[in-house]
């Protein structure tokens, strides 16, 4: 093989990577969108929607036309706030356990690298001794 053939090979597989890198980005991206780190997913966003018109709601009927004891009231908007803090919770949880898998990942490419380079290192002393 020339030079030549040898440099083409090597532009061709390193575009190949390069290729590789933009479509697993894409697919990262993706996935944490649908996690909640772009974006609020379909779900998510009834959920806010729900929520809000059960808390505007309930305090316009508590205003207006008073059906309810006043420490009943406070127990049911507390009730209501609580149940939105565990959704916030449980949003958060899957986001962060999606960031340890993907840091998770790295470290094992990482150490796999690594240790492929120090073999490099090896095989590069050996020849040049």
């Amino acid at each position: 093989m020339t030079k030549e053939e040898l440099t083409s090979q090597m532009d061709a597989r390193m575009l190949e990577e390069i290729n590789n890198f933009y479509k697993e980005r894409e697919r990262i991206r993706d996935a944490i969108g649908k996690i909640g780190g772009i974006q609020y997913s379909k779900a998510d966003t009834i959920v806010n929607i729900i929520f809000i018109i059960l808390v505007v709601g309930f305090f316009s009927i508590e205003l207006v036309f008073k059906p309810l004891p006043t420490t009943i009231s406070i127990e049911i908007g507390v009730f209501l706030v609580s149940l939105k803090i565990v959704w916030m919770i449980h949003a958060n949880q899957k986001f962060n356990h999606f960031v340890f898998w993907v840091l998770n990942s790295l470290e094992f490419r990482m150490n796999t690298n690594t240790h492929l380079l120090e073999e490099l290192e090896k095989k590069i002393d050996l020849l040049q001794q």
